[in-house]
């Protein structure tokens, strides 16, 4: 059976992959498997690749030396796990449910469905659903509709099929990722400044930025963060993330922008890595 791609990987750049720093790798690798339902792609005594079918999403290392990351700290808010359709997101809560995973919270975005929970060590997790984007609103700036109402999971429960549940389905991916900053404005400037992203929607606290007219690739909040500086390194929870290019001009101008402005940046795995303001690595790749 042939998954169609998700709208969120069909546009001019999306996340291709996140980088966890964990203590324990053991306790979170087993917790994404067996509640997420990752496989493990590739495996050495500091660190593992979880993916789905072979698709490489989440890499976990974990380092002696590493300093516990404060909770105001600017890093990851959840990285964003995409199913491809309805079914798997209710397929996954009825295994979710059946497995006593303990949630954070559910959301209907109009533009999504959404669950929330968090890894053994606090990382933030949301595994979602797109409604079809023939369906989102759109207001005349570009910017898309989006809203936080109570999600109805006895629902969505319900609408799971009785079969047994065989881990993350083919074409489940990294729809987007969500991250704490200190500083909302500075965000702006660097990912849709810098980088080329669109701002697709703006909460209190918080921008959306995406490509191609998704409702966002990558997320940035102040609600815990306000003020943070640079994050150390070798820092608990988020290293890098990856941002792919479907489109090798958005790429160049990505890059371009940045040695106009003379950002640090270097080139590395096939793709130029850098760090935002707070210290989050980013490889831009095409």
């Amino acid at each position: 059976m042939t998954t169609e791609t998700s709208y969120a990987l069909t546009r001019p750049a999306y996340v291709g992959q996140s980088h966890l720093v964990v203590t324990d790798l053991p306790l979170v690798s087993s917790f994404y498997q067996s509640m997420l339902g990752l496989e493990v792609i590739e495996k050495a005594p500091s660190g593992e690749v979880l993916g789905v079918n072979g698709l490489p999403l989440l890499t976990l290392t974990t380092d002696s030396k590493a300093q516990i990351a404060p909770r105001n700290a600017a890093g990851l808010f959840h990285t964003a796990f995409l199913m491809p359709n309805r079914t798997e997101l209710a397929r996954w809560l009825r295994h979710a449910a059946h497995n006593d995973v303990v949630l954070d919270g559910a959301s209907d975005h109009l533009v999504s469905e959404a669950i929330y929970l968090s890894d053994p060590e606090g990382n933030g997790i949301e595994i979602y659903a797109d409604r079809a984007h023939e369906a989102w609103k759109f207001h005349q700036d570009g910017q898309v509709e989006m809203a936080t109402i109570r999600l109805d999971l006895q629902a969505l429960y319900d609408s799971a099929p009785e079969d047994a549940w065989g881990g993350m389905a083919d074409g489940t991916a990294i729809g987007h990722i969500h991250l704490q900053v200190g500083d909302i404005p500075q965000a702006d400037a660097f990912y849709r400044d810098v980088l080329g992203l669109k701002l697709m929607a703006r909460y209190p606290g918080a921008s959306f930025f995406a490509t191609g007219g998704y409702h966002h690739h990558v997320a940035a909040n102040i609600w815990n963060s306000r003020g943070a500086g640079t994050r150390a390194d070798g820092m608990t929870g988020l290293s890098d993330y990856t941002l792919r290019f479907n489109d090798k001009a958005a790429l160049d101008n990505a890059v371009a922008a940045l040695d106009r402005l003379e950002i640090d940046s270097a080139k590395r795995d096939g793709g130029v890595f850098l760090k935002d303001p707070w210290g989050i690595g980013l490889t831009l790749s095409a």
